[in-house]
């Protein structure tokens, strides 16, 4: 129901500030639109740009009011394996017999691949369901693994990986 909520409100009001990115079922449709408007935009290919990613730090207590100039603001993933430290703007330890927690707003940013960011970061799998293995559809799309997103770690990159961390759309029920 919420799903479709989100869709009529989309629908009815026109482009949403911000996406409930796991409510989109076919999340790679939606990510490859976000990168053609800006490669449309800019007038440059689209096989030379990426996603760049931010979790925009202004929009912790209150939501964006405005769509960013390029890009798309997502929420409602969940982060497996650790937890995000909102003192400190990064990924974290989980606190005792937390398994999962919701991941902060992110902006997909696209952006030439050339020109990504270069900052202290885990390269994070995202999936739609917890089991880490998925088919090949017949779009070329896996069934379960969206993207990867870089997202902010003081903590090398193995150390996350040995906890198996990973963003999730949905939650196992």
């Amino acid at each position: 129901i919420e799903r479709l909520a989100f869709f009529q409100k989309w629908i009815d009001e026109g482009i949403p500030v911000t996406f409930w990115i796991s409510g989109i079922y076919f999340t790679q449709a939606f990510t490859t639109g976000a990168l053609q408007n800006f490669a449309r935009k800019y007038k440059i290919p689209i096989d030379t740009i990426t996603f760049d990613f931010d979790t925009p730090k202004q929009f912790h207590n209150r939501p964006p009011t405005e769509r960013p100039e390029d890009g798309v603001y997502c929420y409602g993933l969940f982060i497996e394996g650790c937890k995000w430290n909102e003192e400190l703007w990064l990924l974290d330890e989980s606190d005792p017999k937390v398994l999962t927690v919701d991941a902060p707003m992110l902006h997909f940013q696209p952006q030439l691949k050339t020109k990504l960011r270069k900052f202290n970061h885990y390269n994070c799998p995202t999936y739609k369901i917890s089991t880490r293995k998925g088919t090949l559809s017949t779009t070329g799309h896996s069934t379960n693994f969206i993207m990867w997103i870089r997202v902010n770690s003081e903590t090398p990159q193995s150390h996350w990986v040995k906890r198996g961390v990973a963003f999730l759309s949905q939650l196992d029920v």
